[in-house]
């Protein structure tokens, strides 16, 4: 039986930050290579194939269109090379052979969009001389790198002002699973919530998927008809911004601009942008200098808070843009005195938890329920 506390931001087997992962400080990037590792043959771009493997629909209009962008990127600056990609990998055995499959059909490079765990590291295990890059991964190997993003940041930013815009104080977050990707999400919301509104609550519910609009909808009625009049969440899709618009409510969202969905319930969105990571790998293995890494994108390098939606005001916007100047500028809002929601003490007065403790987040401070 699989711990869904184990579970990664898309996917299974989450086994802590091995030695040599990268730390990221605000507003930069650190990509240390792997201390065993060779930088594999370089490669001709006519001879070069690069692979996807995607966890979900490239239609999604969220995680994996995104992705499905950064690949478009990689075939404009590299005319020559092929690509090619598979979508809505589950997580089984099809996923290996899937991955298998790539490495038949001479991929140089594999991209795993999410985290595919043993499915992925038993072929890249058989497959010395192909590069692998696991997103949310956290098994890195000579072969193989991890990266994902540091969405806490903008989301932090995005939680002053759902604090500020809430009447009740009340919020609601769409949950896929209980993964630190949803922890760290929710707790630097409600934490930039109760920037501004110390008495601000968070109530989630996890729908035990991430593309399931009908699921994601009825959690947002529900959030709502429990007295919520503001939700978030980290679906890849537009669901429970539906609902908001509908209800009079307001909505942040996650991976695009979906603005179009409910344009006077957006407040604003957690947007992901793979492109110039994916050209920059790309142009590494292509050139016989890549090596296995794992960067953590930082706000403005690879994720960041989408632009504010048309409801919201000047002075919230101001005050929560104020915040993201700090954090792009080195300041941390994830320093101690932090309690779980037992009413313990997790990071004590003064100490600042560190990238590594961010992206590992599997506990919920105190206001979050549902967790």
């Amino acid at each position: 039986m699989i711990d869904l506390r184990n579970l990664s931001r898309r996917g299974f087997l989450n086994l802590g930050v091995a030695a040599g992962a990268g730390l990221m400080m605000p507003g930069g990037l650190i990509r240390p290579a792997l201390a065993a590792a060779k930088p594999l043959a370089p490669v001709a771009e006519k001879d070069a194939v690069i692979a996807f493997g995607h966890t979900g629909p490239v239609t999604d209009e969220g995680w994996t269109w995104s992705h499905d962008q950064g690949m478009k990127a990689v075939q404009q600056a590299f005319p020559k090379l092929k690509t090619i990609f598979v979508e809505s990998i589950p997580y089984s055995a099809d996923a290996s052979r899937t991955f298998r499959q790539f490495v038949s059909e001479g991929a140089n490079m594999v991209f795993a969009t999410s985290n595919y765990g043993d499915f992925l590291y038993d072929v890249a295990k058989r497959s010395p001389n192909v590069a692998f890059f696991e997103c949310d991964g956290r098994h890195p190997m000579d072969n193989l790198g991890t990266y994902y993003v540091a969405h806490w940041y903008p989301t932090y930013v995005t939680g002053i002002a759902a604090g500020l815009m809430s009447k009740t104080g009340k919020l609601g977050y769409v949950a896929s699973f209980p993964v630190p990707s949803v922890y760290s999400g929710t707790n630097a919301f409600l934490m930039g919530a109760r920037s501004v509104n110390p008495n601000a609550t968070l109530q989630a519910i996890a729908i035990n998927s991430w593309f399931d609009p009908q699921a994601a909808t009825q959690a947002g009625t529900a959030l709502l008809d429990n007295g919520c009049d503001l939700l978030f969440g980290i679906m890849d899709e537009a669901g429970y911004l539906q609902v908001a618009e509908k209800r009079g409510a307001k909505a942040v969202m996650w991976n695009t601009d979906i603005r179009r969905y409910g344009p006077k319930g957006y407040i604003s969105s957690i947007v992901v942008d793979f492109k110039k990571f994916y050209v920059e790998q790309v142009r590494q293995r292509l050139a016989g200098t890549w090596v296995p890494s794992t960067p953590i994108l930082a706000m403005g390098a690879g994720v960041d808070r989408d632009a504010w939606g048309e409801t919201v005001p000047e002075e919230v916007r101001k005050q929560a843009d104020a915040a993201r100047d700090k954090i792009l500028g080195g300041w941390s809002p994830f320093t101690g005195e932090i309690k779980d929601s037992k009413g313990a003490v997790r990071v004590a007065a003064g100490k600042t938890m560190t990238e590594e403790e961010l992206y590992n987040w599997n506990w919920s401070i105190e206001g979050v329920k549902g967790l």
